[in-house]
Protein backbone atom coordinates (compact mmCIF):
# COMPACT_ATOMS: atom_id res chain seq x y z
CA UNK A 1 0.00 0.00 0.00
CA UNK A 2 1.14 3.57 -0.32
CA UNK A 3 3.58 4.38 2.59
CA UNK A 4 5.80 6.87 -0.04
CA UNK A 5 4.84 10.78 0.04
CA UNK A 6 3.13 12.86 -2.33
CA UNK A 7 5.91 15.18 -2.74
CA UNK A 8 6.86 14.65 -6.10
CA UNK A 9 10.63 14.02 -5.77
CA UNK A 10 10.33 11.48 -4.13
CA UNK A 11 7.68 10.04 -5.45
CA UNK A 12 7.13 6.34 -7.18
CA UNK A 13 6.70 7.80 -10.11
CA UNK A 14 9.42 10.13 -9.80
CA UNK A 15 11.72 6.31 -9.00
CA UNK A 16 10.56 4.91 -12.11
CA UNK A 17 10.90 7.92 -14.42
CA UNK A 18 14.67 8.28 -12.70
CA UNK A 19 15.09 4.58 -14.22
CA UNK A 20 13.85 5.27 -17.41
CA UNK A 21 16.08 8.54 -18.08
CA UNK A 22 19.65 7.44 -16.59
CA UNK A 23 19.44 3.96 -17.85
CA UNK A 24 21.70 3.26 -20.40
CA UNK A 25 23.12 0.19 -22.99
CA UNK A 26 25.89 -0.67 -20.34
CA UNK A 27 23.62 -1.42 -17.43
CA UNK A 28 21.44 -3.91 -19.28
CA UNK A 29 23.20 -8.03 -18.69
CA UNK A 30 24.02 -9.99 -21.40
CA UNK A 31 21.38 -12.57 -20.84
CA UNK A 32 19.14 -9.47 -20.96
CA UNK A 33 20.09 -8.17 -24.15
CA UNK A 34 19.90 -11.77 -25.65
CA UNK A 35 16.50 -12.56 -24.52
CA UNK A 36 14.98 -8.99 -25.40
CA UNK A 37 16.36 -9.79 -29.09
CA UNK A 38 14.56 -12.75 -29.28
CA UNK A 39 11.34 -10.76 -28.00
CA UNK A 40 12.24 -7.90 -30.85
CA UNK A 41 12.05 -10.84 -33.93
CA UNK A 42 8.95 -12.62 -32.31
CA UNK A 43 7.20 -9.40 -32.46
CA UNK A 44 8.04 -8.26 -35.79
CA UNK A 45 7.05 -11.76 -36.88
CA UNK A 46 3.51 -11.55 -35.75
CA UNK A 47 3.28 -7.86 -36.94
CA UNK A 48 3.88 -9.03 -40.72
CA UNK A 49 1.36 -11.81 -40.14
CA UNK A 50 -0.87 -9.96 -38.09
CA UNK A 51 -0.87 -6.87 -40.77
CA UNK A 52 -3.09 -9.41 -43.09
CA UNK A 53 -5.93 -9.36 -40.47
CA UNK A 54 -9.54 -7.93 -41.20
CA UNK A 55 -9.23 -5.28 -38.49
CA UNK A 56 -5.21 -4.41 -39.27
CA UNK A 57 -6.34 -4.00 -42.91
CA UNK A 58 -9.80 -1.43 -41.46
CA UNK A 59 -6.83 -0.04 -38.94
CA UNK A 60 -4.76 1.20 -42.06
CA UNK A 61 -7.24 2.35 -44.30
CA UNK A 62 -8.25 4.90 -41.54
CA UNK A 63 -4.97 5.85 -41.22
CA UNK A 64 -4.98 6.48 -45.34
CA UNK A 65 -8.06 8.43 -44.90
CA UNK A 66 -7.11 10.82 -42.80
CA UNK A 67 -4.60 11.89 -45.10
CA UNK A 68 -1.70 10.25 -43.43
CA UNK A 69 -0.92 7.79 -46.05
CA UNK A 70 2.67 8.45 -47.06
CA UNK A 71 6.08 9.71 -45.63
CA UNK A 72 6.82 9.41 -41.85
CA UNK A 73 7.70 5.70 -40.44
CA UNK A 74 6.99 2.22 -41.85
CA UNK A 75 3.89 0.45 -41.26
CA UNK A 76 4.81 -3.21 -41.33
CA UNK A 77 3.75 -5.50 -44.05
CA UNK A 78 2.23 -3.02 -45.84
CA UNK A 79 4.17 -0.74 -48.68
CA UNK A 80 2.72 2.15 -46.60
CA UNK A 81 4.78 5.02 -44.57
CA UNK A 82 2.62 7.51 -42.02
CA UNK A 83 3.71 10.09 -39.34
CA UNK A 84 5.02 7.86 -36.45
CA UNK A 85 2.03 8.19 -34.17
CA UNK A 86 -0.35 6.70 -36.55
CA UNK A 87 2.17 3.81 -37.58
CA UNK A 88 2.54 3.03 -33.84
CA UNK A 89 -1.20 2.59 -33.97
CA UNK A 90 -1.15 0.39 -37.31
CA UNK A 91 1.54 -1.86 -35.90
CA UNK A 92 0.81 -2.48 -32.34
CA UNK A 93 -3.03 -3.36 -33.99
CA UNK A 94 -1.10 -5.90 -36.08
CA UNK A 95 0.87 -7.01 -33.79
CA UNK A 96 -1.66 -8.04 -31.32
CA UNK A 97 -4.17 -8.69 -33.98
CA UNK A 98 -3.83 -12.49 -34.25
CA UNK A 99 -2.90 -12.85 -30.19
CA UNK A 100 0.65 -14.33 -30.87
CA UNK A 101 2.69 -11.86 -29.18
CA UNK A 102 4.77 -12.78 -26.23
CA UNK A 103 3.17 -12.55 -22.28
CA UNK A 104 4.39 -11.71 -18.58
CA UNK A 105 2.47 -14.52 -16.93
CA UNK A 106 2.35 -13.32 -13.51
CA UNK A 107 -0.13 -10.23 -14.52
CA UNK A 108 -1.10 -11.54 -18.29
CA UNK A 109 0.01 -8.49 -20.35
CA UNK A 110 1.54 -8.45 -23.66
CA UNK A 111 4.75 -6.29 -22.91
CA UNK A 112 6.87 -6.57 -26.05
CA UNK A 113 3.82 -5.17 -28.87
CA UNK A 114 3.09 -1.66 -27.90
CA UNK A 115 6.59 -0.59 -27.30
CA UNK A 116 8.04 -1.92 -30.12
CA UNK A 117 5.25 -0.26 -32.18
CA UNK A 118 6.08 3.42 -30.21
CA UNK A 119 9.53 2.59 -30.52
CA UNK A 120 10.16 1.92 -33.82
CA UNK A 121 7.80 4.50 -35.69
CA UNK A 122 9.74 7.20 -33.21
CA UNK A 123 13.06 5.81 -34.13
CA UNK A 124 12.85 6.06 -37.69
CA UNK A 125 12.72 10.10 -37.44
CA UNK A 126 16.13 10.29 -36.37
CA UNK A 127 17.25 6.79 -38.11
CA UNK A 128 18.64 5.47 -34.69
CA UNK A 129 21.30 3.22 -33.87
CA UNK A 130 20.26 -0.37 -33.06
CA UNK A 131 21.90 -0.32 -29.64
CA UNK A 132 19.79 2.58 -28.91
CA UNK A 133 16.46 1.16 -29.66
CA UNK A 134 17.63 -2.07 -28.14
CA UNK A 135 18.27 -0.25 -24.92
CA UNK A 136 14.71 1.59 -24.67
CA UNK A 137 13.17 -1.65 -25.65
CA UNK A 138 14.17 -3.13 -22.36
CA UNK A 139 13.71 -0.02 -20.42
CA UNK A 140 9.96 0.10 -21.90
CA UNK A 141 8.94 -3.51 -21.19
CA UNK A 142 10.60 -3.65 -17.81
CA UNK A 143 8.26 -0.38 -16.88
CA UNK A 144 4.87 -2.39 -18.39
CA UNK A 145 6.05 -5.36 -16.32
CA UNK A 146 6.38 -3.45 -13.36
CA UNK A 147 3.85 -1.51 -13.05
CA UNK A 148 1.58 -4.07 -14.35
CA UNK A 149 3.00 -6.79 -11.75
CA UNK A 150 2.70 -3.90 -8.83
CA UNK A 151 -0.89 -3.25 -9.49
CA UNK A 152 -3.25 -5.15 -7.52
CA UNK A 153 -4.61 -8.36 -8.90
CA UNK A 154 -8.46 -6.37 -8.48
CA UNK A 155 -7.19 -4.17 -11.63
CA UNK A 156 -7.32 -7.48 -13.93
CA UNK A 157 -10.56 -8.88 -11.83
CA UNK A 158 -12.25 -5.59 -12.41
CA UNK A 159 -12.02 -6.34 -16.21
CA UNK A 160 -9.35 -4.17 -17.44
CA UNK A 161 -6.39 -5.55 -20.10
CA UNK A 162 -3.16 -4.68 -18.71
CA UNK A 163 -1.62 -4.13 -22.42
CA UNK A 164 -3.82 -1.26 -22.87
CA UNK A 165 -3.73 0.05 -19.57
CA UNK A 166 -0.31 -0.32 -18.53
CA UNK A 167 1.40 -0.48 -22.22
CA UNK A 168 1.46 2.81 -22.50
CA UNK A 169 3.38 3.34 -19.62
CA UNK A 170 5.70 1.43 -20.97
CA UNK A 171 5.60 2.55 -24.61
CA UNK A 172 5.79 6.36 -23.35
CA UNK A 173 9.09 4.88 -21.40
CA UNK A 174 10.33 3.39 -24.42
CA UNK A 175 10.21 6.81 -26.28
CA UNK A 176 11.77 8.95 -23.71
CA UNK A 177 14.60 6.98 -23.07
CA UNK A 178 15.46 6.86 -26.68
CA UNK A 179 15.32 10.62 -27.08
CA UNK A 180 17.17 11.22 -23.67
CA UNK A 181 14.20 13.15 -22.02
CA UNK A 182 15.10 14.81 -18.94
CA UNK A 183 14.09 13.62 -15.84
CA UNK A 184 10.66 15.79 -15.48
CA UNK A 185 9.65 15.60 -18.46
CA UNK A 186 9.55 11.98 -18.26
CA UNK A 187 7.57 12.01 -15.47
CA UNK A 188 4.96 14.15 -17.17
CA UNK A 189 4.90 11.86 -20.02
CA UNK A 190 4.30 8.74 -17.19
CA UNK A 191 1.66 11.33 -16.50
CA UNK A 192 -0.17 11.94 -19.53
CA UNK A 193 0.27 8.23 -19.92
CA UNK A 194 -1.77 7.31 -17.40
CA UNK A 195 -4.73 9.71 -18.37
CA UNK A 196 -4.58 7.82 -21.67
CA UNK A 197 -4.34 4.40 -20.41
CA UNK A 198 -7.51 2.18 -21.42
CA UNK A 199 -8.78 -1.25 -22.44
CA UNK A 200 -11.45 -3.42 -21.12
CA UNK A 201 -11.72 -7.47 -21.43
CA UNK A 202 -15.29 -7.62 -22.04
CA UNK A 203 -14.03 -6.46 -26.29
CA UNK A 204 -11.67 -10.10 -25.70
CA UNK A 205 -12.50 -12.16 -28.81
CA UNK A 206 -12.85 -9.22 -30.97
CA UNK A 207 -11.31 -6.83 -32.89
CA UNK A 208 -11.34 -3.74 -30.34
CA UNK A 209 -8.94 -6.56 -27.75
CA UNK A 210 -5.82 -5.67 -30.78
CA UNK A 211 -6.47 -1.83 -30.86
CA UNK A 212 -5.99 -1.58 -27.34
CA UNK A 213 -1.56 -2.67 -28.59
CA UNK A 214 -2.40 -0.20 -30.63
CA UNK A 215 -3.63 2.70 -28.91
CA UNK A 216 -1.38 2.26 -25.99
CA UNK A 217 1.51 2.76 -28.51
CA UNK A 218 -0.02 5.73 -29.99
CA UNK A 219 -0.91 7.31 -27.16
CA UNK A 220 3.00 6.24 -25.08
CA UNK A 221 3.92 7.70 -28.48
CA UNK A 222 1.88 11.16 -27.78
CA UNK A 223 2.70 11.59 -24.16
CA UNK A 224 6.64 11.54 -24.72
CA UNK A 225 5.88 13.79 -27.64
CA UNK A 226 3.80 16.47 -25.51
CA UNK A 227 6.10 16.01 -22.88
CA UNK A 228 8.87 16.76 -24.72
CA UNK A 229 7.52 19.71 -25.73
CA UNK A 230 6.43 21.01 -22.17
CA UNK A 231 3.20 19.84 -21.53
CA UNK A 232 3.13 19.26 -18.15
CA UNK A 233 1.11 16.39 -15.60
CA UNK A 234 0.93 15.07 -12.09
CA UNK A 235 4.55 13.69 -10.90
CA UNK A 236 2.56 10.76 -9.07
CA UNK A 237 0.27 9.88 -12.00
CA UNK A 238 1.35 6.14 -10.44
CA UNK A 239 0.83 5.88 -6.85
CA UNK A 240 -1.80 9.09 -6.27
CA UNK A 241 -4.96 9.07 -4.48
CA UNK A 242 -6.46 9.58 -7.69
CA UNK A 243 -3.82 8.16 -9.98
CA UNK A 244 -3.26 4.88 -11.85
CA UNK A 245 -2.80 2.28 -8.98
CA UNK A 246 -5.48 3.27 -6.62
CA UNK A 247 -8.17 4.08 -9.66
CA UNK A 248 -7.55 0.63 -11.01
CA UNK A 249 -6.88 -1.82 -8.46
CA UNK A 250 -7.72 -0.53 -5.35
CA UNK A 251 -4.01 -1.24 -3.87
CA UNK A 252 -0.88 -1.55 -5.17
CA UNK A 253 2.82 -3.04 -4.27
CA UNK A 254 5.35 -0.35 -4.21
CA UNK A 255 7.78 -3.19 -3.09
CA UNK A 256 7.40 -4.52 -6.80
CA UNK A 257 9.10 -1.24 -8.10
CA UNK A 258 10.55 0.68 -5.42
CA UNK A 259 14.85 -0.53 -6.02
CA UNK A 260 13.70 -3.28 -8.10
CA UNK A 261 13.34 -1.29 -11.67
CA UNK A 262 16.15 -3.34 -13.64
CA UNK A 263 16.93 -5.45 -10.13
CA UNK A 264 16.21 -8.16 -11.36
CA UNK A 265 15.40 -7.39 -15.07
CA UNK A 266 12.02 -8.88 -15.95
CA UNK A 267 13.89 -10.71 -18.63
CA UNK A 268 16.10 -12.76 -16.44
CA UNK A 269 13.74 -13.06 -13.88
CA UNK A 270 10.79 -14.14 -13.91
CA UNK A 271 11.08 -14.15 -17.73
CA UNK A 272 8.63 -13.36 -20.50
CA UNK A 273 7.14 -16.27 -22.27
CA UNK A 274 6.93 -16.43 -26.16
CA UNK A 275 4.06 -18.15 -27.88
CA UNK A 276 3.66 -20.98 -29.58
CA UNK A 277 0.27 -20.56 -30.73
CA UNK A 278 -1.68 -17.22 -31.71
CA UNK A 279 -4.30 -17.84 -28.65
CA UNK A 280 -4.57 -17.03 -25.80
CA UNK A 281 -1.79 -18.20 -23.38
CA UNK A 282 -3.91 -19.94 -21.27
CA UNK A 283 -5.00 -22.51 -23.87
CA UNK A 284 -1.17 -23.55 -24.68
CA UNK A 285 -0.71 -26.06 -21.77
CA UNK A 286 -3.05 -28.27 -23.07
CA UNK A 287 -2.77 -27.51 -26.60
CA UNK A 288 0.42 -28.79 -26.57
CA UNK A 289 0.11 -31.82 -24.46
CA UNK A 290 -3.40 -32.51 -26.78
CA UNK A 291 -0.77 -32.38 -29.96
CA UNK A 292 1.44 -34.81 -28.10
CA UNK A 293 -1.19 -37.54 -27.39
CA UNK A 294 -3.12 -37.15 -30.74
CA UNK A 295 0.39 -37.87 -32.59
CA UNK A 296 1.45 -40.46 -29.68
CA UNK A 297 -1.50 -42.62 -29.62
CA UNK A 298 -2.29 -41.35 -33.56
CA UNK A 299 -5.81 -40.40 -32.44
CA UNK A 300 -8.81 -39.53 -35.07
CA UNK A 301 -11.55 -37.56 -34.50
CA UNK A 302 -13.91 -40.26 -35.20
CA UNK A 303 -12.31 -42.54 -32.42
CA UNK A 304 -13.17 -40.19 -29.90
CA UNK A 305 -16.38 -40.50 -27.95
CA UNK A 306 -15.82 -37.26 -25.33
CA UNK A 307 -12.80 -35.49 -24.34
CA UNK A 308 -12.30 -33.84 -20.63
CA UNK A 309 -10.59 -30.92 -19.51
CA UNK A 310 -9.94 -29.53 -16.34
CA UNK A 311 -8.21 -26.00 -15.37
CA UNK A 312 -7.94 -24.00 -12.71
CA UNK A 313 -11.02 -21.87 -12.27
CA UNK A 314 -10.15 -18.57 -13.39
CA UNK A 315 -9.33 -19.60 -16.76
CA UNK A 316 -12.85 -19.55 -18.08
CA UNK A 317 -12.62 -16.17 -17.12
CA UNK A 318 -10.78 -15.49 -20.40
CA UNK A 319 -11.99 -18.77 -22.01
CA UNK A 320 -15.72 -17.13 -22.65
CA UNK A 321 -16.21 -19.11 -25.85
CA UNK A 322 -17.54 -22.59 -25.05
CA UNK A 323 -19.06 -22.27 -29.16
CA UNK A 324 -17.23 -20.05 -30.60
CA UNK A 325 -18.31 -19.28 -34.62
CA UNK A 326 -15.65 -17.06 -35.16
CA UNK A 327 -11.84 -17.39 -35.72
CA UNK A 328 -11.34 -14.21 -33.22
CA UNK A 329 -13.92 -15.85 -30.57
CA UNK A 330 -12.03 -19.85 -31.20
CA UNK A 331 -8.65 -17.48 -29.83
CA UNK A 332 -10.64 -17.64 -26.32
CA UNK A 333 -11.46 -20.64 -26.78
CA UNK A 334 -10.46 -24.00 -25.04
CA UNK A 335 -12.53 -26.31 -26.94
CA UNK A 336 -12.09 -24.49 -30.39
CA UNK A 337 -7.98 -25.17 -29.89
CA UNK A 338 -8.16 -28.56 -28.74
CA UNK A 339 -10.72 -29.42 -31.20
CA UNK A 340 -8.39 -27.76 -33.88
CA UNK A 341 -5.82 -29.87 -33.15
CA UNK A 342 -8.01 -32.81 -32.58
CA UNK A 343 -9.33 -32.81 -36.00
CA UNK A 344 -6.35 -30.54 -38.03
CA UNK A 345 -3.50 -31.91 -35.99
CA UNK A 346 -2.59 -28.14 -35.71
CA UNK A 347 -3.68 -25.05 -34.65
CA UNK A 348 -1.75 -22.14 -36.08
CA UNK A 349 -2.59 -18.84 -38.22
CA UNK A 350 -4.15 -20.64 -40.82
CA UNK A 351 -6.75 -22.66 -38.83
CA UNK A 352 -7.66 -19.46 -36.90
CA UNK A 353 -10.72 -18.39 -39.18
CA UNK A 354 -13.89 -18.18 -39.34
CA UNK A 355 -14.13 -20.55 -42.31
CA UNK A 356 -12.34 -23.49 -40.17
CA UNK A 357 -14.62 -22.13 -37.18
CA UNK A 358 -17.25 -23.01 -39.24
CA UNK A 359 -16.62 -26.23 -40.22
CA UNK A 360 -18.73 -29.54 -39.57
CA UNK A 361 -16.19 -31.27 -38.48
CA UNK A 362 -14.76 -28.43 -35.99
CA UNK A 363 -18.18 -28.17 -34.50
CA UNK A 364 -18.84 -31.94 -33.97
CA UNK A 365 -15.44 -32.53 -32.32
CA UNK A 366 -16.13 -29.31 -30.25
CA UNK A 367 -19.60 -30.44 -28.88
CA UNK A 368 -17.46 -33.81 -27.53
CA UNK A 369 -15.50 -31.67 -25.05
CA UNK A 370 -16.72 -31.43 -21.56
CA UNK A 371 -14.86 -28.44 -19.97
CA UNK A 372 -14.50 -27.92 -15.93
CA UNK A 373 -12.76 -26.44 -13.36
CA UNK A 374 -10.80 -27.99 -10.12
CA UNK A 375 -11.10 -26.16 -6.65
CA UNK A 376 -8.18 -23.91 -5.00
CA UNK A 377 -7.89 -26.67 -2.16
CA UNK A 378 -7.29 -29.33 -5.50
CA UNK A 379 -4.73 -26.64 -6.95
CA UNK A 380 -3.02 -26.27 -3.08
CA UNK A 381 -2.92 -29.67 -2.64
CA UNK A 382 -1.64 -30.66 -5.86
CA UNK A 383 0.85 -28.40 -6.31
CA UNK A 384 -0.62 -27.23 -9.70
CA UNK A 385 0.51 -23.83 -11.30
CA UNK A 386 -1.88 -21.19 -12.82
CA UNK A 387 -2.27 -23.28 -15.94
CA UNK A 388 -2.11 -26.66 -14.75
CA UNK A 389 -4.40 -28.47 -17.31
CA UNK A 390 -5.53 -32.43 -17.61
CA UNK A 391 -6.84 -34.28 -20.31
CA UNK A 392 -8.88 -37.15 -20.51
CA UNK A 393 -9.62 -38.28 -23.68
CA UNK A 394 -12.48 -41.01 -23.70
CA UNK A 395 -12.24 -43.36 -26.83
CA UNK A 396 -15.27 -45.23 -28.45
CA UNK A 397 -13.03 -48.42 -27.71
CA UNK A 398 -13.35 -48.18 -24.06
CA UNK A 399 -9.62 -47.19 -23.23
CA UNK A 400 -8.83 -43.77 -22.19
CA UNK A 401 -5.67 -41.33 -22.87
CA UNK A 402 -4.86 -39.10 -19.99
CA UNK A 403 -2.16 -36.73 -19.33
CA UNK A 404 -1.59 -33.13 -16.92
CA UNK A 405 0.67 -30.58 -18.10
CA UNK A 406 1.97 -27.75 -16.19
CA UNK A 407 3.77 -25.33 -18.62
CA UNK A 408 3.67 -25.24 -22.69
CA UNK A 409 6.77 -24.55 -24.79
CA UNK A 410 7.74 -21.03 -25.24
CA UNK A 411 6.49 -20.34 -21.95
CA UNK A 412 9.24 -18.92 -19.06
CA UNK A 413 10.14 -22.41 -17.64
CA UNK A 414 10.23 -23.86 -21.01
CA UNK A 415 12.08 -21.15 -23.54
CA UNK A 416 12.43 -21.04 -26.67
CA UNK A 417 15.40 -20.42 -27.84
CA UNK A 418 17.02 -18.80 -30.80
CA UNK A 419 16.55 -20.88 -33.40
CA UNK A 420 12.66 -21.52 -31.85
CA UNK A 421 12.01 -17.75 -32.33
CA UNK A 422 13.62 -17.56 -35.84
CA UNK A 423 11.47 -20.57 -37.04
CA UNK A 424 8.57 -19.10 -35.56
CA UNK A 425 9.43 -15.55 -37.25
CA UNK A 426 9.82 -17.34 -40.58
CA UNK A 427 6.39 -18.84 -40.35
CA UNK A 428 4.95 -15.47 -39.88
CA UNK A 429 6.79 -14.00 -42.22
CA UNK A 430 6.07 -16.67 -44.78
CA UNK A 431 2.16 -16.36 -44.08
CA UNK A 432 2.46 -12.88 -44.50
CA UNK A 433 3.96 -13.84 -48.32
CA UNK A 434 6.99 -12.23 -47.03
CA UNK A 435 10.51 -13.23 -49.70
CA UNK A 436 12.61 -15.74 -47.72
CA UNK A 437 15.46 -14.02 -48.60
CA UNK A 438 13.96 -10.73 -46.94
CA UNK A 439 13.21 -12.96 -43.95
CA UNK A 440 16.68 -14.26 -43.62
CA UNK A 441 17.81 -10.90 -43.62
CA UNK A 442 15.48 -9.54 -41.40
CA UNK A 443 16.63 -11.96 -38.37
CA UNK A 444 20.25 -11.94 -39.04
CA UNK A 445 20.06 -8.04 -38.26
CA UNK A 446 17.77 -8.47 -35.06
CA UNK A 447 19.88 -11.09 -33.82
CA UNK A 448 22.50 -8.33 -34.57
CA UNK A 449 20.70 -5.41 -33.44
CA UNK A 450 23.34 -3.80 -31.20
CA UNK A 451 25.50 -3.44 -34.05
CA UNK A 452 22.68 -2.25 -36.78
CA UNK A 453 24.47 1.82 -37.27
CA UNK A 454 20.89 2.59 -38.62
CA UNK A 455 17.17 1.37 -37.66
CA UNK A 456 16.01 2.10 -40.84
CA UNK A 457 18.57 -1.33 -42.61
CA UNK A 458 15.69 -3.10 -40.42
CA UNK A 459 12.48 -0.89 -40.83
CA UNK A 460 13.07 -1.04 -45.06
CA UNK A 461 12.68 -4.68 -44.90
CA UNK A 462 9.71 -4.70 -43.01
CA UNK A 463 7.96 -2.61 -45.79
CA UNK A 464 6.50 -4.16 -48.95
CA UNK A 465 8.33 -3.33 -52.53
Amino acid sequence: MNTRSNNAADSLTSHVAAFIQKTGYADIPATVLRCSKKAVLDTLGVALAGAKSEGSEIIQRHVAELGCGSGGAAVFGTATRAPARFAALANGCAMHADDYDDTFHPSRVHPSAPVVAALFADAERDDRSGRDVLTAFNVGVEVTCKVSQAIDNEHYQRGYHATGTCGVFGAAAAVCNLRGLPLEATRFALGIAGSSSSGLRENFGTMVKPLHTGRAAENGWVAASLAASGFTAAPTILEGERGFFLAGGGRYDEKIIHNRMGAPWTFDSPGVGIKPFPSGALTHPAMSKMRDLVVEHNITPDQVARVGIKTNRLLPENLTYHRPVTGLQGKFSMEFCLASILVLRRAGLAEFTDEVAARADIQDAIAKFDYTTYSDDEAKAGKYTRLTSFIDIHLKSGKTVSARVDEAKGSAAIPMNEDDVAEKFRECAAFAGWPAARSEKIVKAVYDLENVAKLSELTALLLRA
